[in-house]
């Protein structure tokens, strides 16, 4: 029975080979520019279209923000200081309109420096990228049906990997695409959502690195046969996201959360009041 099993597993891997071998080459530019492969796919310059698109409503949005603050806060006196100098609001409305429309150029420059970083750090790594994929199964047959299922769940974890790769260059392409409105916080001097959006924005870009990274280790490792090794890198090079959304999302000044956060002080600031005066 444990032999049957054991020729199932390596039959699915040796199906499993054939789209592995070369599935993380040129998966960084993949993640960083994914509209460049949707248009050598469907033949449309999607990003760009939208781009535009949404470049119109953010700008609008701005100027409209930008009135209706200046308004709110030097005629009715109801929203903000109105003892300010009006440069401030001016100073954020200029900086708002300079980051919507600069930030394709910046965004060039970004991925650049995670295309290099990525770069080095796995040259830093050092792990041979020619592959003997199949002598790996040969030799993972051969060492029994525990073996042969740790091998089978790499490859299981290494297409989940792949497929996340795939959704983080949709997720950074939606990032790229809504940043025009996202820099209409910019106009608030706590920056409303665009704080937030920038972090998310990063913590995409940073994931990428990390994935990458851990997923070459993870492959070298398992190709000299460290087993579990190389199955803690995949999984972990999975849980990357999760793993840095703990330290690098914070949520805009003035928030929901901040509120909560001043209420709870305040109730419990009464709460010790009380106690002192019982």
């Amino acid at each position: 029975m444990e032999y049957i099993l054991v020729l199932l597993i390596v039959a699915l891997l040796n199906g499993a080979i054939a789209y592995i071998d070369g599935l993380m080459e040129g998966i960084i530019p993949l993640t960083l520019y994914a509209e460049q492969y949707m248009s050598t796919l469907a033949g449309v310059d999607l990003f760009h279209s939208l781009f535009d698109i949404v470049f119109g409503f953010g700008v609008s949005l701005i100027v409209l923000k930008f009135l209706k603050k200046g308004f709110e806060t030097y005629v009715l006196w109801s929203d903000g200081d109105a003892d300010e100098e009006p440069i401030a609001i001016l100073t954020n409305f200029f900086k708002a309109m300079a980051v919507a429309i600069c930030f394709p150029t910046m965004y060039d420059w970004l991925a650049t420096i995670v295309e290099e970083m990525s770069n080095k750090m796995l040259e830093a790594i050092g792990l041979a990228t020619a592959y003997d994929w199949a002598g790996w199964v040969s030799g993972i047959s051969s060492m029994g049906l525990v073996t042969a299922i740790f091998g089978l769940v790499f490859v299981i974890v290494y297409f989940i990997l792949y497929f996340q790769f795939l959704m983080r260059g949709l997720e950074i392409l939606i990032l790229r695409v809504g940043i025009p409105l996202a820099c209409v916080g910019l106009i608030d001097n706590d920056k409303g959502v665009f704080k937030p959006y920038m972090s998310k924005f990063f913590q995409s870009a940073l994931s990428v690195v990390i994935q990458v990274s851990l997923a070459k280790l993870g492959v070298g490792l398992m190709m000299n046969m460290h087993i579990f090794w190389g199955v803690a890198c995949m999984i972990l090079a999975v849980r990357t996201p999760k793993f840095l959304q703990d330290f690098l999302i914070t949520t805009g000044g003035g928030g929901g959360g901040a509120i909560v956060n001043n209420a709870y002080h305040s109730v419990r600031l009464v709460q010790m009041v009380k106690g002192i005066g019982k």
